[in-house]
């Protein structure tokens, strides 16, 4: 991964949030670090004498946000706010909320308690597709501890405050100096320093360092790629899929030779859940899976067993909740391909970018032990979780 700081462009941005604006727009260039709204970043500064933490508001990405994109928040606030024992989502964005010094900002991040507890001026957060991936293997645990040994390494729990307040408990006597960074598992890295120059630098280091281990141990070279791609009637399933969508769907289809490789797995590999959790907002944790010489008739056995499955996993994890549609977002056709599907081509093709990353993870994760993302419990927590889905109305 490259470095995109430039010295002589940079030393036009002297202010806090000049200089994290910076900084965030290099992070959001690569979609291997942030994708869609991933990722998040933070800088402390000082308003009126007032200590405040300026973080990414919801609805913006990192590539294109601006000063305004930034949620100011009183810091001491968000502080206390990781002391409490108990925080549901409402609470949590009412707080937050109230303790901007700027009513017409954005919504601050789900992760905005858990920037304001790090003790350094900047903080940078991505969901650096190497991290994931070899966090997302069954050797993950060792792998990450022994590639990030001055790291905080923290076991997946959801996102927000019980994230936050977990850290929080694990660092109140904690000797931040030597923490290089954190990396949560199945989520992302973070970085920080009280330099932004500093901070980011960090970022690009520790990822570039699990890309070379990657290219080292699981490169894509070393896949067996079969260019035989075989035809198949996209026609019919879309229209079976507009029916049970209840609206005319649009579609992309991805027959690159690693989506190839991809459909060529067995039905079992491709249903293992999303590289990283809030994914799954867009893609479902699993595909409908066909063959390529699939007939109509096949494709509605297909479809119905896929919709059937899904519904007994909204059974077994609802308490409240209203089930959302439950015809898949993505299909993957044995030997011909991956199709991803949405209301309009914009969405589709988020819905492709994602499993487009997805599919290269699974791939290179299968060759370090195998993939395993997070439990069907933790997926439909994140799938059905009331702040995620504020993302998908927007």
């Amino acid at each position: 991964m490259k470095n995109l700081w430039n010295s002589d462009l940079a030393s036009n941005f002297t202010s806090d949030i000049e200089q994290r604006v910076y900084t965030s727009n290099l992070l959001g260039q690569s979609d291997r670090l942030v994708l869609h709204g991933g990722g998040n970043t933070s800088v402390k500064s000082t308003v009126d004498g007032d200590e405040i933490l300026f973080v990414k508001g919801s609805g913006w990405d990192l590539v294109n946000i601006k000063a305004e994109g930034f949620a100011p928040v009183n810091l001491n606030v968000l502080k206390n706010m990781a002391k409490l024992e108990f925080l549901s989502d409402s609470e949590m964005v009412r707080l937050q909320k109230d303790a901007m010094i700027n009513k017409t900002a954005p919504n601050p991040s789900v992760e905005a308690i858990l920037h304001a507890i790090i003790p350094y001026k900047f903080v940078d957060h991505t969901h650096a597709d190497a991290v994931v991936t070899i966090s997302n293997s069954k050797n993950g645990k060792y792998l990450i501890k022994k590639l990030f040994p001055n790291f905080l390494i923290i076991p997946y729990i959801m996102p927000g405050f019980i994230l936050a307040s977990k850290i929080y408990e694990l660092t109140k006597d904690f000797d931040w100096g030597k923490c290089e960074g954190i990396i949560l598992h199945n989520h992302g890295i973070f970085t920080f320093d009280n330099d932004a120059k500093t901070s980011y630098d960090k970022m690009i280091k520790y990822v570039n360092q699990a890309e070379e281990f990657l290219d080292k141990e699981a490169s894509l070279s070393m896949l067996n790629i079969n260019n035989n791609q075989k035809e198949f009637d996209v026609d019919i399933l879309i229209k079976l899929i507009s029916i049970e969508k209840e609206f005319d769907i649009a579609y992309t289809i991805n027959n690159s030779e690693l989506a190839l490789c991809y459909s060529s797995l067995k039905v079992e590999k491709l249903t293992r859940g999303v590289l990283t959790p809030e994914h799954i907002i867009r893609t479902k944790r699993s595909p409908l899976y066909l063959i390529a010489n699939d007939d109509l008739d096949d494709m509605k056995i297909a479809l119905k067993k896929y919709i059937k499955e899904y519904v007994e996993y909204f059974d077994a994890y609802s308490t409240s909740e209203t089930m959302l549609n439950p015809a898949p977002n993505y299909i993957v056709v044995k030997d011909f391909g991956v199709i991803s599907v949405g209301k309009t081509q914009k969405e589709a093709l988020i819905v492709n970018d994602v499993v487009s990353h997805t599919i290269e993870a699974v791939l290179r994760a299968d060759m370090l032990g195998g993939y395993e993302s997070i439990s069907l419990k933790d997926s439909f927590d994140m799938e059905y979780w009331e702040l995620e889905q504020a993302k998908l109305k927007k």
